[in-house]
């Protein structure tokens, strides 16, 4: 499964900010928070403009974040993919063969090695692992588990993007408008 080489994939949590996008070159956008009533209006939109956006189940306002919720999304919203901290959404979102992204929330020893279990039973497309500041750690997981991650959380600079990819990270999430007009077009 390809991202066509998009090194940021933009976080929104406006559509205002969606509308901005909407005219850049990035195919692939992260939909962070949104309300269930404007869901299909939203990936519809994209989907029109070439876009192909990623929900963020765990931050759909009015929407339980389950399996069934999982169902829904999949089958009558169809977004390109689905990121979720629950493996059974993750399981039931490759059923439905859309991007499955399981994200990490990686505070310490104890949270990283719950993490290798999950990704164990829930075998998803990419990881996202937060924060996304932590190279060795960026490194281990992709090393560790084969499977390509997205690094998010916390990259402010330049910098934090470079070093993310360098550590292994095929992409990073940001919500970050600068990160976003630096890389538009680069591969």
């Amino acid at each position: 499964m390809s991202l066509q080489k998009q090194r940021i994939l933009p976080a929104i949590r406006k559509m205002k900010d969606l509308e901005k996008l909407l005219k850049s070159s990035y195919t692939y956008i992260v939909l962070l928070d949104s309300h269930i009533g404007q869901l299909k209006n939203i990936v519809d939109l994209g989907r029109a403009n070439g876009k192909k956006l990623l929900l963020h189940a765990d931050l759909i306002e009015g929407l339980k974040n389950d399996e069934y919720a999982a169902e829904f999304l999949c089958q009558s919203i169809r977004p390109a993919g689905i990121i979720s901290t629950r493996g059974t959404v993750i399981t039931k979102t490759k059923q439905n063969g859309l991007i499955a992204i399981q994200r990490l929330f990686l505070l310490d020893s104890s949270a990283l090695e719950k993490s290798y279990t999950l990704l164990e039973r829930t075998q998803p497309d990419y990881i996202e692992v937060l924060p996304g500041i932590i190279p060795h750690i960026i490194k281990e997981v992709k090393e560790r588990s084969g499977i390509p991650i997205f690094a998010g959380g916390l990259i402010r600079s330049v910098g934090d993007v470079e070093q993310a990819l360098e550590a292994g990270a095929t992409a990073v999430t940001t919500s970050n408008t600068e990160l976003w007009q630096h890389y538009q077009g680069r591969s």
